[in-house]
Order: structure tokens, then C-alpha cells, then sequence
């Protein structure tokens, strides 16, 4: 029996009208565009309008994908969403979507929670499971609304995230050496409290006392993450690529986890690889989480940047505190 493998058959994303500057952000909140730009390379980011779901976003990027894809909703047998701020607790997002897309009812469906690398987790599980040979054509989808767990008084956070989904459609293919090579994943537990939401969940639900105190919002230890990121994303990139006996001057271009500007010009002078290998949009989105990689490389296929043949790194780290790198040969 051949082994399949999986290809990235398109990709979409999709942002939210509103645009919130960091100009903006300092009329509401003690901070300036120098100190957020200087510290983060943002300038502005996607805000959700208040009855713009998850699952709106999700299944707008994956409308998109499928029509870049050319596939059908009636082709999916696999729908995963990775994200942090589902609709609601249950039930998942993925459901949603599906409905929302007439995807049919055998296909599988469920939402994944790896923060930040939850795009790269998803690829991950869906090209696994397409190549167990038991689904066809999987919906990998991140999408966030982190406008809704921000507190907007705290300036070390509320300026970093915005909203947004990117979407990929994955099926199999008989060709070898091409699509997804490989993935590396792994996560620091032990350092669950770097960058976690304390509220909401069975060990702390919702109460008055626990909305009052803000326990609903992300928490971030910025200093300890930002240190923890680069050694671990650059450990994550030189671990998959030694796996399959590349060198990192062999890479076309790295899509990195869109967090923090000086997080990726750090990654690209331990790789010693030049920034423009680096495709770069965290100025305009700010940290997407999960939905970080997918918007980037859906934006750095239209800007043709990705060219068949190309090896393409992609690299994230977040809560968790989770990693995660992919190899793909496109």
C-alpha cells in the first residue's frame, strides 16, 4: 500500500472591518505608538464588531479557502478549529462552521486548543488523519476573537492581540517529497503561568467576584515569554530541519507565529537567515493566536511570495506553553 502524503490544496483568511490603531489605543488607555511600535512592531490590529463570532470569521476564511482550492463543502470529511476564545464552552466551533457551510454530516468535527501554535497542531492532526487514509479532504481553520478577553486598561496586553481567521484545505496525494514533511511539536507545562486566562474555566468558573478582579482576561509575564519564545522557536525551526537533513539557507520562506516583531528579527539572526526569507504582517494584525500563521500564509501566497517547489518553515510558540514547527515542500 503507498503512503500518503498531504498537500495544502488552498488557503483563505479573513479580517474584520474594524481597524484599531495604536493611536487610537492611547486615547483610552495610558501608552503611545512609539512605545507599542519600539516594543512590539505593531501599529495596529482587527477588532471583531460585537456580534461577529468565531465561527463568522472561521467559516468566511474557509470560504475563501475552498473557493482557492476548488473544492466543495461537500467534499470536507474533517473540520478542526484551533482556538483559545471558541463561541461559547461548548459546543465546538468546528460544529458551527460546519453548519454554517452545509459541510456534510459524516464529516468530523472539533475545536483544538494550543494557543498560539494551535494552527501548526491542527495541520498536524489533519494531515495524520488523512494519511491514516481514513478522510479525504480535511478544513484546518485558526480563528480568534481576542478583543474578548483583553482587558483594555492594561497596557501590557491589551495593545499586543486582535482578531481575525486564516483557513487551509488539506488533502492527500500520492507524490512524494512534497506538502507537509514533518511537524516537530511540544510543550513547557511547567510554565503554564507565563501567559493563561485564570477564569472561565471548571477549576475557576464565572462568578461576581471573579469578573470583578479580571480573572476572565489574559494574564502575560511579557519579559519571561519573550525569552522563552525565541530559544524555543529557534530550537523548534533547527529540530525539524536537522529531522530531514536540510540546512536552514535551503528555507524559501519562514511564516512565523505573528506575536512580536523583535521575536522574529531574533529567530532570523539565530537561523542566520535574512529577514526578507521572513514574511512579516504583525505590524498590521498584531498576535492573531491561532490564527496568526494561517492569515500569514494565505497573505504570502497572494503576494507571491510561495512558489511551487519552495521549502517553507513554519514556526509558532504560545500558551501552553506550547511549540510547534512544520516543514512543507510546496
Amino acid at each position: 500500500m503507498s503512503i500518503l502524503s498531504t498537500l495544502i490544496l488552498g488557503t483563505g483568511s479573513y479580517a474584520p472591518a474594524r481597524i484599531l490603531t495604536n493611536e487610537e489605543l492611547s486615547k483610552t488607555v495610558e501608552t503611545s505608538n512609539e512605545w507599542i511600535f519600539t516594543r512590539s512592531g505593531i501599529r495596529e490590529r482587527r477588532i471583531a464588531a460585537p456580534l461577529e463570532s468565531v465561527s463568522d470569521m472561521g467559516a468566511e476564511a474557509a470560504r475563501r479557502a475552498l473557493e482557492d482550492a476548488k473544492v466543495s463543502a461537500s467534499e470536507i470529511d474533517l473540520v478542526i478549529v484551533a482556538t483559545v476564545t471558541p463561541d461559547a464552552p461548548m459546543p465546538a466551533v468546528a460544529c458551527h462552521i460546519q453548519h454554517k457551510l452545509s459541510i456534510p454530516s459524516n464529516a468530523a468535527c472539533f475545536d483544538l486548543n494550543a494557543a498560539c501554535s494551535g494552527f501548526i497542531y491542527a495541520l498536524d492532526t489533519a494531515c495524520a488523519m488523512i494519511s491514516s487514509g481514513r478522510y479525504k479532504k480535511a478544513l484546518v481553520i485558526g480563528a480568534e476573537k481576542l478583543s474578548s478577553v483583553l482587558d483594555w486598561k492594561d497596557r501590557t496586553t491589551c495593545v499586543l492581540f486582535g482578531d481575525g481567521a486564516g483557513a487551509c484545505i488539506v488533502g492527500a496525494t500520492l507524490e512524494p517529497n512534497i506538502g507537509l514533511l514533518g511537524t516537530k511539536l511540544g510543550a513547557f507545562g511547567g510554565s503554564a503561568d507565563l501567559l493563561y486566562i485564570p477564569g472561565g474555566g471548571s477549576n475557576k468558573p464565572a462568578t461576581p467576584d471573579s469578573i470583578a478582579s479580571g480573572d476572565h482576561f489574559i494574564k502575560m509575564k511579557g519579559k519571561e515569554v519573550f525569552k522563552l519564545a525565541v530559544r524555543v522557536m529557534d530550537e523548534a525551526a533547527r529540530d525539524i530541519l536537522e529531522q530531514h537533513g536540510y540546512k536552514a539557507d535551503q528555507i524559501s520562506l519562514v511564516i512565523p507565529h505573528q506575536a512580536n516583531l523583535r521575536i522574529i528579527e531574533s529567530i532570523s539572526q539565530y537561523l542566520k537567515l535574512p529577514m526578507d526569507r521572513f514574511f512579516v504582517n504583525v505590524d498590521r494584525y498584531g498576535n492573531t493566536s491561532a490564527a496568526s500563521i494561517g492569515i500569514a500564509l494565505d497573505e504570502a501566497r497572494k503576494a507571491g511570495k510561495v512558489k511551487k517547489g519552495d521549502l517553507m518553515l513554519l514556526v509558532a510558540f504560545g500558551a501552553g506553553l506550547t511549540y510547534g514547527s512544520a516543514l512543507i515542500r510546496w
